[in-house]
């Protein structure tokens, strides 16, 4: 059983069929890429999984559990941490408090919450020299890190991270695809929708190609990377 499967999943915002039977699956201990240009659909398909973009048809399932019309709050409290693109880390708040955050959702006890901590800080060291400042204060790289922190310090079972390498140095996006391939050795299972090609294909065991709310194609990096047709159609290669 896959740990996360999307069936014939039709989202709209307002009017606009935005998904139009979108149907993936991603398995225990993988990191899935979802790939495609801009408008394609690839957040709304995170945004469906999380409930923030209710499907108008179709089912979402984790661990075979119909996810599909709960709150948000309970989706996070299964196992699902969202990573979104705009990072949101709170601006008033210090590095240490914006970690506190990721846990209240899942009620994570003491020993539990100490664990996270060490195991964040572990993946970004850096996070530990900047734990007293604000949010305010740090950097595009540092603020991703703590995107990043926040959904791990809640010990999910799946993180869904959207675009964590958009606008970061080059130096700063090899080092985050470094730490997500370590967060993915460590036994989370990664969802990722990513902009640039290469960090897709280097930390993924599958890709979906989405063009127009639809799957265009699936299958393995090595098999996208042989198939020239399918890149220049519906990637910006």
């Amino acid at each position: 059983m896959a740990l996360l499967e999307l069936e014939d999943i039709h989202t709209y915002y307002g009017e606009a069929h935005i998904l139009q039977g979108v149907s993936l699956a991603v398995g225990e201990g993988e990191v899935v890429s979802l790939i495609g240009r801009n408008g394609a659909g690839k957040t709304t398909i995170l945004r469906s999984v999380m409930g923030l973009a209710r499907p108008a048809r179709g089912r979402v399932r984790l661990r075979g559990d119909d996810l599909t019309r709960l709150a948000t709050h309970e989706i996070v409290r299964r196992g699902i941490a969202w990573i979104p693109e705009e990072r949101r880390v709170l601006p008033n708040l210090t590095v240490l408090e914006n970690l506190r955050l990721g846990m209240l959702g899942v009620g994570a006890r003491d020993a539990d919450a100490t664990a996270g901590l060490d195991e964040v800080f572990r993946h970004f060291p850096r996070l530990r020299e900047r734990i007293d400042h604000r949010g305010r204060f740090l950097s595009g790289g540092e603020q991703q890190m703590v995107a990043i922190a926040r959904a791990l310090v809640a010990r999910p079972a799946l993180m869904l991270v959207d675009e964590p390498t958009e606008g970061l140095a080059p130096l700063l996006v090899q080092n985050l695809t470094a730490i997500l391939a370590a967060i993915n050795r460590g036994g989370t299972t990664i969802l990722l929708v990513e902009q640039t090609l290469e960090v897709a294909l280097a930390l993924s065991r599958r890709v979906y190609v989405l063009d127009q709310g639809r799957i265009q194609f699936h299958g393995t990096p090595d098999e996208l990377r042989k198939d020239p047709t399918i890149q220049q159609r519906f990637l910006e290669v």
